[in-house]
């Protein structure tokens, strides 16, 4: 049997490739075996076969120490930045106090500082003019410390804020209208409170500013000869609000209001408008007879008044 040339010329260049990896792999395991092993952040002592201890203590003072360097409020640093908040409020620079205040309350949450930190923090928002910050943390402080000797206060200061914040009365008073609701609250609660006559105060200018809003609602109408709109309106605000400081004028427009009315109307109902006017001025002299607005609209109820006994005496001429 003769043997392939071929063959045995592929079989010896296989077997010399195997020779050249087998050695260079065995190069390569000496090199690796023979290197210095790399640096450890400690050192096995072979003569005991301990391993040493390193300064766990210095490493936290070096982190303590970081810490208090990076600027912000951490429980190594509380105490130093209370201090400072409180420099701060007292040197009235209250968005600094307020800044670092709104840091220490997470930290202080469930310790004896916690009620004083939240109630420094919206007293400063407060002081700084920011109402409804002011308002809105004073509430939350009423809500998270019920019991504190400083529970009544901060419920003062949050409707106080919200007083402030109300808008002008040509505005939305939805704002106004909360802090209604608040006050009275208040007064419910705590019904014998110090701050109750301060808190009354409050409430009729908060009402007054509700008042004047409606009266220029029915002054509105009135002048756009809505007539029917704007006696509505009147009745409605007369039932609503009986201050002295709106009621009669809104009397005074009801009057010429309801005069045009009548002298716009057909026949068959101007009887009834002028009579409803000249009712509406007997009101106004008898509720409020030392306003000005009595005399202002005298003339225009006695003209009503004898429109009215003008159409009574030609009804009875049939």
């Amino acid at each position: 049997m003769k043997k392939n040339p071929i063959k045995i010329s592929i079989l010896l260049v296989l077997l010399n490739l195997c020779i050249i990896l087998g050695d260079a792999f065995a190069a390569y395991e000496v090199n690796i075996i023979s290197k210095t092993p790399p640096p450890c952040s400690f050192q096995w002592d072979a003569s005991t076969g301990n391993i040493p201890s390193f300064d766990i203590k210095s490493k936290k003072k070096k982190k303590a120490k970081s810490r208090r360097n990076s600027g912000k409020v951490n429980y190594d640093s509380f105490r130093q930045y209370y201090e400072k908040a409180i420099k701060y409020f007292e040197n009235r620079a209250f968005l600094s106090a307020a800044r670092i205040f709104e840091e220490l309350y997470p930290l202080a949450i469930g310790t004896p500082l916690g009620d004083t930190i939240l109630f420094y923090f919206a007293d400063s928002y407060f002081q700084n003019g920011d109402y409804q910050m002011a308002a809105l943390q004073f509430r939350e402080y009423t809500k998270r410390y019920p019991g504190s000797e400083k529970t009544e206060l901060a419920y003062l200061n949050a409707i106080k804020s919200m007083y402030y914040n109300s808008p002008e009365y040509n505005l939305d008073q939805f704002v106004t209208t909360l802090a209604i609701e608040e006050v009275s609250m208040f007064i419910q609660q705590y019904p014998y409170s110090k701050y109750i006559d301060e808190c009354n105060d409050i409430l009729d200018a908060l009402r007054d500013k509700l008042a004047k809003k409606e009266m220029e609602v029915v002054r509105m109408y009135y002048q756009m000869g809505h007539y029917e709109a704007a006696k509505i309106m009147a009745k409605n605000f007369l039932k609503t609000y009986s201050s002295p400081k709106f009621a009669p004028e809104v009397l005074a427009i009801l009057v010429k209001n309801n005069f045009d009315f009548a002298r716009k109307s057909v026949e068959q109902k101007k009887y009834f408008r002028y009579k409803d006017c000249f009712e509406a001025f007997e009101m106004l002299q008898q509720q409020y007879p030392e306003s000005n607005f009595v005399v202002e609209v005298k003339k225009i109820a006695n003209e009503a008044n004898n429109q009215v006994k003008k159409i009574e005496e030609q009804k009875n001429k049939f």
